[in-house]
C-alpha cells in the first residue's frame, strides 16, 4: 500500500533498519536512531543501486514522490540518476541544471557508453582542459556561434589544429542532442564547423625508397635486444599491421598450418585476415616456446597476460639510430608497404587497401570485405616478404610493370 503522512509521522525507529514502501522503488529508511531517509532503488544496465532523496520531514511525501518520479524517467531514458546529480553538481553555474558543461557530462556518459575507456578519457579530457573553463558556465541557451569558435581558436593558437576541429565537432554533438532535448532551439556550431582551416595532413614518418628499406631490414636483423621484441621487429614489415595490432597478438588467432592471422581491428570494430608468408611462419614459429604457453604472442617478461608496451618498436627504432619523427615509425611499415607494392611489385591498389584494412570504394560506397581478393593477398604476401629478402641481401631492385587488373 502508497504511504501516507500519518504513516511515516507514527513510524516508530526498530533495533535495525526497516524501509516502508511507497511503490516503483521508493521507500523511506527508518533508522535505529530515528532517522527517516527517502530511497529509490532502481537497476541501470543489469545493476541493482539506490538513490537518495532526502530526509524527512525536510523533504515531505509529495516532494519525495516528485523526485521519485523524475528519477524514474532518467532510468527510463537510460540515464543514471546518480551519475546526472553528480554531473550537475559538477557544474559551476547557478543555472547547473541547463548549463552546458552539465549538458555536455551528460552527453558525455552516454556517449561515452559505446567508446573504448581510452577514447572515453580523451574527450573527457578535451572539454576539462580546454572548453568547460570559458564556456562551462554559461546557460546552453545563451551559447552563440562566436562563444564555440573563440573557445576553437584558442586551441587552434597552440598549433593543435586537430584539436581545435574535434572540439568544435564533440560541441556540435553536445547542441544536436540538446535540440532534441528541446534545451536550445538549433546548433550553433553548423555554420563554423569549417572556420579552423586544416593543415597539411601529417604522414607517419616511412622509408619508401628500396635502398633505405634494405638498410633498415639489415638493421633490424643486427637488433641487439630481447628475443621476443627481437621477434616483433623481424614481423612488422611482413605484415605491416598498425603497432597496436602487432604487440597485441594473440596465439588464439594465430593458425600457424593455415598460415593465418585473424583478429578483430578495434579501430574500426572488423575482422581482419592477414596471410602469413613462409618468412612471417618461420618468425612465429622461433617464438612460439618462448611465449605460446602465454595469451600474447609478444608478452611482456613472466606475465602471460601482458604484452609488450606501445612504445616498444619505436624505442626498439631509435636504438638502431632511426628517428622515429623523420625517418620511420611503427606504423609507417604500412605505408612502405602500401607504396612500394603498388610502385614496385605492379600489385592492384585495391588488393593493399584491403590487407591494409581500409574502406575500398565500389559500386556499394566505401567497404571492406577480410576475405575479398584473398587469394591475391595471399599471393602478394609472400611476393612481398621475398622481395624484403632480396632487398637484405643486397639483390638488384626492379621495378615491374604494373598488373592490370
Amino acid at each position: 500500500m502508497a504511504l501516507t503522512d500519518t504513516t511515516i509521522r507514527t513510524a516508530k525507529p526498530l533495533d535495525k533498519a526497516q524501509k516502508l514502501f511507497d511503490g516503483g522503488g521508493l521507500y523511506l529508511e527508518v533508522s535505529p536512531n530515528g532517522g527517516k531517509w527517502w530511497r529509490y532503488k532502481y537497476r541501470i544496465d543489469g545493476k541493482e543501486k539506490r538513490l537518495s532523496l532526502g530526509t524527512y520531514p525536510d523533504t515531505s511525501l509529495k516532494q519525495a514522490r516528485e523526485k521519485h518520479i523524475e528519477a524514474r524517467k532518467q532510468v527510463s531514458e537510460g540515464s543514471d540518476p546518480s551519475l546526472v546529480r553528480k554531473a550537475i553538481k559538477a557544474g559551476k553555474s547557478e543555472n547547473a541544471a541547463n548549463s552546458f558543461e552539465v549538458i555536455a557530462r551528460l552527453w558525455l556518459i552516454n556517449y561515452s557508453a559505446n567508446l573504448s575507456a581510452a577514447t572515453a578519457e580523451k574527450n573527457l579530457r578535451l572539454f576539462e582542459r580546454d572548453i568547460f573553463p570559458w564556456i562551462g558556465s554559461k546557460p546552453i541557451a545563451d551559447l552563440k556561434p562566436k562563444d564555440i569558435l573563440d573557445t576553437a581558436r584558442r586551441i587552434e593558437a597552440r598549433g593543435a589544429v586537430d584539436t581545435a576541429k574535434r572540439s568544435i565537432q564533440l560541441c556540435g554533438q553536445v547542441f544536436q542532442q540538446a535540440v532534441i532535448d528541446e534545451k536550445v532551439m538549433s546548433d550553433p556550431t553548423r555554420d563554423i564547423r569549417r572556420a579552423i582551416k586544416p593543415i597539411k595532413d601529417k604522414h607517419f614518418a616511412s622509408l619508401t625508397d628500396p635502398k633505405d628499406v634494405a638498410e633498415l631490414l639489415r638493421a633490424i636483423d643486427a637488433f641487439n635486444g630481447s628475443f621476443v621484441v627481437m621477434s616483433a621487429m623481424r614481423l612488422a614489415p611482413l605484415v605491416f599491421v598498425r603497432p597496436a595490432e602487432l604487440r597485441k597478438a594473440k596465439w588464439s588467432e594465430i593458425d600457424l598450418v593455415a598460415k593465418e592471422w585473424r583478429f578483430l581491428v578495434t579501430k574500426t570494430n572488423t575482422n581482419h585476415l592477414v596471410p602469413l608468408s613462409n618468412q612471417a611462419i618461420s618468425i612465429l614459429k622461433e617464438l612460439q616456446p618462448l611465449t605460446g604457453k602465454g595469451e600474447y604472442a609478444f608478452q611482456v617478461g613472466n606475465d602471460p597476460k601482458k604484452p609488450m608496451s606501445d612504445g616498444t618498436i619505436n624505442a626498439a627504432l631509435r636504438r638502431m639510430g632511426y628517428d622515429t619523427q623523420t625517418q620511420i615509425t611503427g606504423h609507417g611499415f604500412r605505408a612502405m608497404a602500401r607504396t612500394i607494392l603498388h610502385e614496385r611489385l605492379g600489385i592492384d591498389p585495391h588488393i593493399i587497401e584491403h590487407q591494409l584494412a581500409h574502406a575500398v570504394p565500389d559500386n556499394l560506397g566505401g567497404a571492406y570485405n577480410r576475405t575479398k581478393f584473398i587469394d591475391q593477398r595471399i599471393e602478394m604476401m609472400q611476393k612481398w616478404a621475398d622481395y624484403l629478402d632480396e632487398l637484405k641481401a643486397g639483390a638488384k631492385v626492379i621495378k615491374f610493370e604494373a598488373n592490370k587488373r
